[in-house]
């Protein structure tokens, strides 16, 4: 089954949104911060929302 971009990016943000202090620029930190943080048993999707909010967070866009 396939994973969802779209699904990925809203979790992520949602995540930073709820937790910003939470998360920082390392990946290993923030998989274990997701597992904390959601009920997502898949180690796949949770790999993918982590390294979307690494790449947010060590990459912030200034509007």
């Amino acid at each position: 089954m396939a994973i969802k971009p779209a699904y990925v990016k809203k979790t992520g943000t949602l995540l930073m949104e709820r937790y910003p202090d939470a998360f920082g620029a390392d990946f290993e930190h923030n998989k274990d911060v997701v597992e904390e943080l959601t009920n997502i048993e898949s180690k796949g999707v949770r790999n993918r929302i982590a390294g979307y909010v690494t790449r947010k967070m060590n990459n912030p866009v200034e509007a």
